[in-house]
């Protein structure tokens, strides 16, 4: 009525020029699962450009030997400037870390167990090192090549708290050998320990890394006991660590 001739929808639809050939069927699984694989390539490039996000609780001890940890915090924030770092360096010492990573406090944590982890724990060694005697230099036993714990029976002891990876490291070695041992001071740092020993007022045991640095005390190596402190990265044995988490991870146990 208009002058023009009705439309014939199915006259279009059946037109050659859109019809799907057999040899087109063929290939049209292949081509979604190329588009499906071009959408996901694009979709991790867009994440990896957003970069990783959110919040990264770490424990630490007060030292970590040969770990530095600074240096590593240093890299991690240059390559995800948006994940907010927390420290945390807590009085308990090595048990206080452990106990705050199994309950979810921190995501992982820096800390020293002279033997097997408690459950709930992942535990992965990052280095080793002895723990030696720092005494004063006018101490007995400051011109000695080495000694024995049994040596060291009678002494007065300076030592770190209960809980503390050194402290349990000692205790163990001395209820291995039978020796009772007596700490008549405890403190929380190691140049209180070895201004104390400085001036005479006790023995101390500290990591080697740590005893290197101290000029006004005698460092004498101990023999025939296993005094290795181990220093471990603990992880939750129950939950998956977050993505920031495993980004740290990987760039700790890449430069131990």
């Amino acid at each position: 009525m208009n002058g023009h001739p009705p439309h014939d929808s199915s006259a279009y639809s059946s037109s050659p020029a859109h019809a799907l050939t057999e040899a087109g069927r063929a290939l049209l699984p292949e081509a979604r699962a190329t588009l499906a694989a071009a959408q996901a390539a694009a979709d991790a490039v867009a994440e990896a450009a957003a970069g990783l996000r959110g919040t990264l609780s770490i424990g630490t001890m007060i030292s970590t030997g040969s770990i530095d940890v600074p240096a590593l915090l240093g890299r991690f924030h240059e390559q995800h400037p948006a994940v907010l770092v927390r420290l945390r360096v807590m009085p308990g010492g090595s048990a206080d870390l452990a106990r705050e990573v199994v309950s979810g406090g921190l995501d992982l944590a820096l800390l020293s167990l002279p033997g097997e982890a408690p459950p709930g724990l992942t535990v992965r060694p990052l280095a080793q090192e002895p723990l030696v005697l720092i005494c004063a230099t006018k101490h007995p036993l400051a011109s000695a090549e080495a000694v024995q714990l049994d040596a060291l029976a009678n002494a007065t002891f300076i030592d770190f708290p209960v809980g503390w990876g050194t402290r349990a490291v000692v205790d163990r070695a001395f209820a291995t050998a039978g020796i009772d041992r007596q700490v008549a001071f405890e403190v929380a740092d190691y140049a209180t320990a070895a201004g104390l020993a400085g001036y005479g007022l006790g023995v101390a045991f500290i990591p080697a890394s740590a005893a290197s640095e101290l000029s006004a005390v005698a460092r004498v190596p101990v023999e025939g006991a296993a005094l290795n402190w181990r220093i471990l990265v603990a992880t939750s044995a129950i939950r998956r660590p977050s993505a920031a988490a495993r980004a740290f991870l990987a760039e700790l146990l890449a430069h131990r």
